[in-house]
């Protein structure tokens, strides 16, 4: 394919890696943040936009982590109002409108079918109108903002949305609407937003010590970055690292503080025609008290879908946190609840992709010196979901926990404590510093302005305004200088070849890895069909990255390594995983 000139694809853009590092290594900070997940960017946003002079440094790339291996969902969590936290609900429900409101090309409104089954099932007739009460107070206490309100469903009509259910153990249904977003397409817009606002923000950038100054006081971090060792100054030094975040904070005084449980949830791809739900549903799981969300992904202009996703578990997970996997005893259980709930007979050869991430959930906290205290909990999934923002004695400032629904309300929060810690340490006026107000709540991500819904749902158009929003004149403008840009990238998923080009000029793209896993989501829909489109699409980007063919054999190889020890771990029992 002949190359397309940068310069012509190009439009004034400041999100540019090189420039950045230059900005990391010779200007001062008001803060440093360390993580660059959605609670990290969250952080690094909020602070730009009310004028901190702003740094934040991912040591592999944006969303690498849990935020990129998420369930998707843009929600309040109808069990945690089960388990009585109604305020999180609350809060999770109010940012949700948020989202949708800023961000309207990356948050879509997305119904869900909650099935009164009759035997075996997740709700009974005998419980079905408590259900009914519980989803009025989900409407009550978000829902009606967005428009819509929970209804009960006859039994043909549930069918009518997931036509594999099985009919004779299917009394009626309800619908009810939550909200739905590519997690990493969030986080790359958020990454892009903040630089928007003058904030520097880099990838591929590891933190491996804490500075303080003579009194004791952080006052920035060493980074190595492109084989070289430099300081940052900042201000204020922000722990935004998810499960690493003991990790970070053992960099500051050599004891890890083990405040963090970490959580393994888990989702399986299979082909959408193995179970045709048009809508999310919510399927119970058998012999246990939990429920998986079973979610439509890739829409097509016909109203059907290429991929079906299943998840979330919530384990407890005691391996590598760098590298958790999805296990055969992971998939198992989940088409274990997939197969009691469809009429298709899924197997594991069914499966056309995986993933699996960490949450960070808080422990119980020692207030005084921030340290882990306490026993485990039954589940993990009885942990609070809600975040913690603890300011160290030398001024680090830590957020853990939360949920990605949340990140606004936790960098919100997070920057507070940072302008508590400027105002005490400053040694000038303060007055700017304390009339720092918060801007997220109305404040329009990256790709917003401008954006117009498409006509046509399932369109080529729909799914590039849905990923890029007005920044889809940009990828029009790369594919007006090639046509054959507007082809397939990888066969059988949404992706063209204009995209993979895109995320290497604008977004930050350094590897194979970070265009097929992050910018386009190809690996966790279809591994195969990825795995065999690596070379094609490593040497389709090769003259924007500035790969040589050595380089490029060097990509290849090494998402040939990612996808085969992510298939070989898909057959292994979870006690032989990691012994």
């Amino acid at each position: 394919m002949p190359t397309v000139p940068a310069s012509n694809a190009m439009t004034p853009d400041h999100f540019d890696r090189s420039v950045m590092r230059q900005r990391l290594a010779n200007e001062q900070f008001d803060v440093v943040i360390v993580g660059g997940g959605i609670t990290g960017l969250g952080v690094a946003l909020d602070a730009a936009s009310r004028g901190l002079r702003t740094a934040l440094i991912e040591r592999y790339d944006f969303a690498s982590g849990t935020s990129s291996k998420s369930s998707k969902l843009v929600h309040g969590g109808l069990r945690y109002l089960q388990q009585g936290e109604v305020r999180l609900v609350y809060e999770a429900l109010y940012e949700r409108q948020r989202l949708i409101r800023n961000a309207p090309h990356l948050v879509s409104l997305l119904p869900f079918l909650l099935p009164i089954l009759t035997k075996d099932g997740l709700v009974s007739r005998k419980i079905a109108r408590a259900l009914g009460s519980a989803l009025w107070m989900y409407d009550i206490t978000g829902g009606a903002r967005i428009g819509k309100i929970h209804r009960r469903l006859r039994k043909q009509k549930a069918l009518a949305h997931m036509p594999t259910m099985p009919s004779q153990r299917l009394a009626s249904a309800y619908i009810y609407y939550d909200a739905q977003a590519d997690d990493a397409r969030l986080c790359v817009t958020m990454a892009r937003s903040a630089a928007d606002h003058g904030a520097v923000v880099i990838n591929q950038c590891a933190v491996t010590s804490i500075l303080r100054s003579e009194s004791g006081q952080a006052n920035g971090v060493t980074v190595q970055c492109d084989d070289e060792s430099f300081d940052v100054r900042a201000r204020v030094v922000i722990n935004a690292a998810g499960v690493w975040t003991d990790a970070v904070r053992t960099l500051e005084d050599g004891i890890d503080p083990d405040t963090i449980r970490p959580a393994k949830g888990v989702h399986v791809t299979v082909p959408w025609d193995k179970v045709r739900n048009d809508i999310a549903v919510i399927i119970p799981v058998p012999k246990d008290k939990r429920s998986l969300f079973v979610v439509p992904w890739g829409p097509k202009p016909d109203g059907t879908f290429t991929h079906t996703y299943v998840g979330t578990t919530d384990t407890d997970y005691q391996g590598p946190i760098d590298d958790p996997q999805c296990t055969k005893d992971d998939i198992d259980y989940v088409l274990r609840a997939l197969n009691a709930s469809v009429t298709t007979g899924i197997t594991a050869e069914d499966v056309t992709g995986v993933w699996a991430g960490l949450r960070p959930l808080v422990k119980q906290v020692n207030a005084e010196d921030g340290t882990g205290k306490g026993g485990k909990a039954a589940r993990t999934a009885d942990l609070s979901r809600r975040h913690v923002v603890l300011t160290s004695d030398s001024g680090i400032i830590t957020v853990t926990g939360g949920k990605l629904t949340t990140y606004r309300e936790m960098a919100q929060d997070t920057v507070d404590a940072a302008l508590k810690v400027l105002e005490k340490n400053s040694s000038t006026s303060t007055k700017n510093i304390k009339t720092a107000k918060c801007r997220t709540k109305n404040l329009k991500l990256h790709g917003a302005r401008g954006y117009k819904e498409p006509r046509t749902s399932g369109s080529l158009e729909a799914h590039l305004a849905h990923r890029y929003g007005s920044d889809i004149s940009v990828i029009q403008a790369l594919i007006a200088t090639n046509s054959r840009l507007s082809e397939t990238l990888i066969a059988g998923l949404p992706y063209i070849k204009a995209e993979a080009i895109y995320s290497v000029i604008h977004e930050m793209a350094l590897s194979l890895d970070d265009i097929l896993s992050r910018r386009t989501r190809a690996l966790l829909f279809d591994r195969e069909a990825t795995r065999q489109a690596a070379q094609s699409v490593a040497e389709l980007v090769a003259p924007f990255a500035g790969w040589d063919d050595q380089r490029i054999e060097k990509e290849v190889l090494a998402f040939h390594e990612i996808c085969e020890h992510e298939a070989t771990m898909g057959t292994l029992p979870e006690n032989e995983l990691y012994s």
